[in-house]
């Protein structure tokens, strides 16, 4: 991904005027962000790490099913029941 910003200065602009320009030029462009997002690689996890997570997510979600099945779930963890069809 290639970004450029291009900033010439104006007739009797100033250094400064001309440096916040730019600077704000970067920011709105989103490169900044851009860059601190790809700044360190992350490492994907291990086939361990990934059943782990795999077995966690399911004791929650048959946690979560049997408390909502018991009508102990508050309000705002209940979600509206639907088959896959009905999506």
């Amino acid at each position: 991904m290639f970004f450029l910003v291009d900033v010439r200065r104006k007739g009797n602009e100033s250094n400064e005027s001309l440096i916040r320009r730019f600077a704000n030029k970067v920011r709105l462009s989103g490169i900044k962000s851009e860059v601190i997002k790809h700044q360190y690689k992350k490492r994907k996890p291990n086939k361990r790490q990934r059943r782990a997570a795999a077995a966690r997510r399911a004791e929650l979600r048959d946690k979560f099913e049997k408390l909502d099945k018991l009508g102990l779930l508050p309000d705002k963890f209940t979600r509206p029941r639907q088959s896959f069809r009905d999506r």
